[in-house]
């Protein structure tokens, strides 16, 4: 058997080194745990972005599978299969929308959704061919195709893949006097995080996020809200949009919604937006396959039968209160929102990276962002006594 170093070397020689992982080599995981190549034991403070918000091989989405997976698997869109339509029912009721198009990574969804907005705009706004425009946030994520990284306003995202693609203007994100401020008759919709998660989480002013809102529908442009990894459970409701009860015309939808199992994304809308596509318009061999129908309907039961969301809520407001007790010079600033944590590091008084790598000898797994903030964010099937456990080895670290 190989050792951690062979395991870590190999992937360094044939893998593109576009992630820094932690030196940690895992091979097992199980509810909010994982465990390395040695053994060791680790608690889970990542939920791979939210993609393993069920937990690590929850029994129920594997049993869905194994079933699914001796049955049918792929069938592509080119026929029905006996799956999606189940699947696409329960997801749009789940978060109150009209119709659903699924394809598989995040990015993925963030792109069908704005090609859904610019047709939009052509056919129902009437703005001139090629003229459209979609206005999003300063430090906004929503993945890394050429496409969205053409509005990112992170300079590593960028660098070296221009030129990029025209038709995008970016707002201060949380200020909505200039998001009224660049709308314009060729705006056919605003695109933006709830919470931005990448960044760091960045909660927005209060009301912020049903002002802007308010602005989309008084000048006839969409708002499109990427719930990527805020979605789903994570901020203690099904939605991070539902705490301002902010209904946009479309939601995106991704990570979560595999139950930790498979790529599964979505974008889900009204019948006004999504109706803009027509056969061959759009497209996914993946997207919609049975087996995902499958993983992601059970995935939405496992959320509302095992009460995670509420969970969530309950554990996120408790575990925030524990991380703003701790003082230390260091630690500028702790903001949430459910399970979805950010501990703002100053860069000049200690590395958010040597943080991390103290916090895996402890046996916790998190990961810095933008080499400035530590991120908590634990399957939400996580238990009280497993967070206190947390808490404890946490404080020994940054104490």
């Amino acid at each position: 058997m190989k050792n951690e170093a062979a395991y870590i070397a190999q992937e360094n020689k044939w893998c593109a080194q576009n992630y820094h992982p932690l030196p940690v080599v895992l091979s097992k995981g199980e509810g909010a745990w994982l465990w390395d190549i040695k053994g060791n034991k680790y608690l889970d403070m990542m939920s791979a972005y939210s993609a393993v918000s069920h937990g690590h091989c929850h029994p129920r989405i594997l049993k869905a599978l194994i079933q699914q997976a001796g049955q049918l698997t792929m069938c592509s869109r080119a026929y029905y299969n006996d799956k999606l339509g189940e699947f696409l029912e329960v997801l749009c009721a789940f978060v109150d929308m009209e119709m659903a198009l699924p394809m598989n990574s995040g990015v993925e969804a963030v792109e069908t959704a704005l090609k859904a907005a610019r047709r939009w705009g052509y056919k129902h706004k009437k703005i001139p061919d090629n003229q459209a425009e979609i206005i999003v946030m300063r430090g906004n994520f929503h993945g890394r195709t050429l496409g969205v990284v053409s509005f990112s306003t992170e300079e590593d995202y960028r660098s070296g893949f221009g030129p990029f693609l025209p038709g995008f203007k970016v707002v201060p994100f949380g200020d909505a006097k200039a998001l009224a401020g660049a709308m314009t008759p060729n705006t056919c919709a605003v695109l933006t995080e709830p919470i931005q998660g990448e960044a760091g989480i960045y909660i927005p002013p209060p009301g912020w996020l049903k002002e802007i809102e308010g602005i989309c529908k008084s000048n006839n442009v969409l708002l499109l809200l990427d719930e990527i990894q805020s979605g789903l459970g994570r901020t203690g409701k099904i939605l991070a949009c539902d705490h301002e009860n902010v209904k946009p015309d479309a939601v995106i939808l991704g990570k979560a919604l595999g139950g930790g199992y498979l790529p599964i994304s979505a974008v889900v809308g009204s019948k006004e937006l999504l109706s803009v596509f027509d056969y061959g318009s759009h497209g996914s061999t993946f997207g919609g396959n049975p087996l995902a129908a499958v993983v992601g309907l059970e995935a939405i039961k496992i959320l509302q039968e095992e009460s995670l969301i509420e969970r969530s809520a309950d554990l996120g407001d408790y575990f925030l209160k524990a991380l703003k007790q701790i003082k230390n010079p260091f630690v500028k600033e702790v903001r949430g929102r459910g399970l979805w944590i950010g501990v703002d590091i100053d860069p000049n008084l200690k590395s958010a990276r040597v943080l991390c790598e103290e916090l895996m000898k402890k046996g916790i797994l998190s990961k810095e962002t933008h080499e400035t903030v530590i991120r908590f964010a634990p399957p939400l099937v996580i238990s009280k006594n497993a967070l206190d456990w947390a808490i404890d080895r946490i404080g020994e670290v940054f104490g």
